[in-house]
């Protein structure tokens, strides 16, 4: 049976990863300071192969017991987003950046380790090519560069896959209206209005399940995958602001959008990605913006719990 370690598995991807993997009879363990909500792993707590440590990745002893007790290794702690990385730059370093180090130096030879980094590395893409894993990294935010940095750390290992992901959505335990189309979806419900700045800024999409999906098949095909990065987003979403929006009022009709010309997204990024490297592995995303829109409206629309997103 194989042990798997998720740090980070109660948040928005962990606590649905950990699940799945769960419903496949492996054995996990969960490192989690539980920062934001415990209630993601209500739900697991009475399986018999789900192990559960309180702490933090920073805590070099309680990780390197951890690490030595498991194989498959896939940190997802960390803080994740431009805004929360600017609020707390020394532990975004810290724990998106020197925790990652560490772990590649505690690694065996029998540990093989899955990274989950951000495809908003590329930062601003050229107008004319899709961004793909030669691209060169310019990341724009520090979060941007302590994951880049950390898969630099993470890719000098043999036993390992990196995964640059593309703008995550869809409803997980953990939820996070932060996400660009999560957050779209929900002050759409919320506020009936949208203001868009740069209407224009592409990027790359994938369905949380496609994520954890992804992940399953990379334990299954460790060795046809390893030494490698890999972009992983759906292909078919590589979309505008605006055209994104046009498909959310596609479905609210009520929905007023409101374009503003010059005022700056805080956020810089702008490219398409290509996730034809994974696709020829044999793996390719397949849940559509369609569903994960008709998904997060049923979900707005009739729960009353509260978000608490982690900025």
């Amino acid at each position: 049976m194989k042990r798997i370690l998720v740090t980070g598995g109660a948040g928005y991807i962990g606590s649905k990863l950990v699940t799945k993997l769960l419903d496949l009879n492996f054995k996990v363990t969960v490192l989690d300071s539980l920062k934001y909500t415990s209630s993601s792993i209500n739900h697991l707590f009475n399986n018999k192969n789900f192990y559960f440590y309180k702490g933090d990745v920073r805590d070099k002893k309680l990780l390197k017991k951890l690490v030595n007790k498991n194989e498959y290794i896939i940190p997802l702690a960390g803080l994740v987003g431009a805004p929360l990385c600017e609020k707390n730059k020394k532990e975004a370093t810290a724990v998106n950046l020197n925790s990652i180090k560490y772990l590649t130096k505690i690694i065996k030879k029998k540990n093989k380790l899955i990274y989950l980094t951000t495809n908003s590395g590329y930062g601003v893409g050229s107008k004319t090519k899709y961004c793909d894993e030669q691209t060169s990294l310019n990341p724009i935010s520090l979060y941007g560069r302590t994951k880049v940095e950390a898969e630099k750390a993470v890719m000098k290992k043999n036993n390992v896959i990196a995964f640059r992901l593309a703008t995550v959505f869809g409803y997980s335990y953990r939820m996070r209206t932060d996400l660009l189309v999560n957050n779209f979806v929900y002050k759409s419900i919320k506020d009936k209005k949208l203001t868009l700045y740069e209407p224009h800024f592409r990027r790359n999409y994938i369905h949380i399940n496609d994520v954890v999906e992804a992940i399953v098949y990379s334990i299954s095909n460790f060795a046809h995958l390893k030494s490698n990065v890999y972009n992983l987003g759906l292909s078919s979403a590589n979309l505008t602001k605006l055209m994104l929006v046009k498909k959310i009022k596609k479905k609210l009709k009520y929905l007023k959008v409101k374009i503003i010309k010059n005022k700056k997204d805080p956020d810089q990024r702008d490219y398409f990605v290509s996730n034809k490297k994974i696709e020829k592995k044999g793996f390719k995303a397949k849940t559509s913006l369609e569903q994960g829109i008709d998904e997060l409206i049923k979900v707005f629309n009739n729960s009353s719990e509260k978000v608490i997103n982690n900025y």
